[in-house]
C-alpha cells in the first residue's frame, strides 16, 4: 500500500504507533519504581540485615554445622534433580517435537501437571503413598526403608516440582527448529546417536542451558513440596529455606538473613547465566535455520544437502559419503 507524500508545509501525522514522550516517560518511571520497591529494595535488606552484626557473625553463622548441613542437603539435592529432569527433558522434548505417536497430547498435559498442582499437595501426595501409614508405608518399613521425613523424599518431591523446566524450554524450540536437518542427516546415513549429538543438540544448546538454570534455581529454592516431606530435622532434612524459616522462628534474624543472602548470591548467578542464555536464545528463534559453527562436518554438510538438493535430492547425491538408497519416511528418524 503505497503512501501519498506530504505536500512542503503540510502539517505531519503522528505516528499511531508511537507514544508521546511523556507517556514513555511516565511507563518508564512506573516500571523502575515497581522494580526498586519489589526486587532492589527487599534484596538490600536482606543484606543489610545479614551483615547487622558485622561480618564476622556472618561467617560464624554460614559456619554452623546445622547451616552447613542444609547448604549441602540441599546442593546434593539440586545436583540429583537437575541431571534426572535434564534427562527426561531431553527425552520428552524430542519425542513430542520430533514425532507423531499416540498419547503425545497426553504427555504434554503430564508434563504440564506440576505447574498447575500445589507444591504442597505434591508433597502430601508423598507423605499418602511413603508415609508410614500411606499406601507403600508398611512395605518400605519391613524392608527397612525410609522415604518420608529422609533424603530420598526430598529429592523425589524437588523433582516432581522441577520436571517441566527443561521440557517447556525445549519443545518450542524443537518445533521451531523442524526435522529438515535431521532427515538431512539421516538420508546421509548418520545413526541416532550421530544426530543427536551433532545437529540437535548443538541446535538447542542454549535452550538447554536455559531450562537447566531454571530447574536448578527453583531446586534450590523449593519450599512447599520440600516441607511437607522432610519431617524439619535439624542438620538432616533441612535445606536452605527450611534453614531460613527455623532460625527466623527462634528470632534470630542476623543468622536467618545470612543464610538467605546465600540464597539471593545463588539466585544473582542464575539470573546472570540465564539473561546470557535468552539473549542466544532469542538469537536462535530468530533464526531457526542457522547452523552453529562447531556443529560439524556431518550438520554441515547435512545443512548444505538440505538447503541445495533437498532432502529427496540428497539421497541421490552419489558422491556423499554413507548415503543411503532410500529417502527418511515421515517419523522416521
Amino acid at each position: 500500500m503505497s503512501r501519498t507524500p506530504l505536500r512542503p508545509g503540510a502539517p505531519r501525522r503522528p505516528d499511531p504507533v508511537t507514544e508521546a514522550p511523556w507517556v514513555r516517560w511516565l511507563l518508564t518511571g512506573i516500571a523502575l519504581v515497581f522494580l526498586a520497591l519489589f526486587l532492589v529494595v527487599p534484596l538490600v535488606a536482606v543484606f543489610w540485615q545479614a551483615l547487622s552484626k558485622g561480618i564476622g557473625f556472618y561467617f560464624n553463622s554460614l559456619a554452623d554445622p546445622d547451616a552447613l548441613s542444609a547448604i549441602k542437603l540441599t546442593l546434593m539435592t539440586a545436583a540429583i534433580a537437575v541431571p534426572l529432569n535434564l534427562a527426561f527433558g531431553l527425552a520428552a522434548s524430542w519425542a513430542i517435537a520430533k514425532f507423531e505417536f499416540k498419547g503425545k497430547a497426553l504427555l504434554t498435559t503430564l508434563i504440564d501437571l506440576p505447574f498447575s498442582v500445589s507444591p504442597v499437595i505434591s508433597g502430601l501426595i508423598y507423605v499418602l503413598l511413603f508415609g508410614a501409614q500411606g499406601w507403600l508405608g508398611p512395605w518400605l518399613q519391613d524392608r527397612n526403608i525410609q522415604i518420608i521425613f529422609a533424603v530420598p523424599g526430598i529429592v523425589l518431591a524437588t523433582i516432581f516440582v522441577t520436571f517441566p523446566f527443561v521440557a517447556r524450554e525445549l519443545i518450542p524450540l524443537m518445533q521451531a527448529q523442524g526435522n529438515d536437518e535431521e532427515e538431512a542427516a539421516h538420508v546421509l546415513g548418520a545413526s541416532g546417536w550421530q544426530m543427536f549429538r551433532r545437529v540437535t543438540l548443538p541446535n538447542i544448546r542454549w535452550g538447554l542451558l536455559y531450562g537447566v538454570i531454571l530447574c536448578n534455581a527453583r531446586a534450590m529454592g523449593e519450599f512447599g513440596a520440600v516441607s511437607v516431606v522432610s519431617g524439619h530435622i535439624r542438620g538432616q532434612t533441612d535445606t536452605m529455606p527450611l534453614h531460613v524459616e527455623i532460625l527466623y522462628n527462634e528470632y534470630n534474624f542476623a543468622a536467618a538473613f545470612a543464610v538467605a543472602s546465600l540464597l539471593a548470591l545463588l539466585a544473582l548467578v542464575t539470573l546472570g547465566l540465564k539473561l546470557l542464555a535468552e539473549r542466544h536464545l532469542s538469537a536462535e528463534l530468530r533464526d531457526p535455520g542457522a547452523l552453529p559453527a562447531h556443529a560439524g562436518p556431518l550438520a554441515a554438510s547435512a545443512g548444505s544437502a538440505d538447503s541445495t538438493h533437498g532432502v529427496g535430492g540428497a539421497a541421490t547425491h552419489a558422491s556423499l559419503p554413507g548415503a543411503v538408497r532410500r529417502p527418511a519416511q515421515q517419523g522416521e528418524l
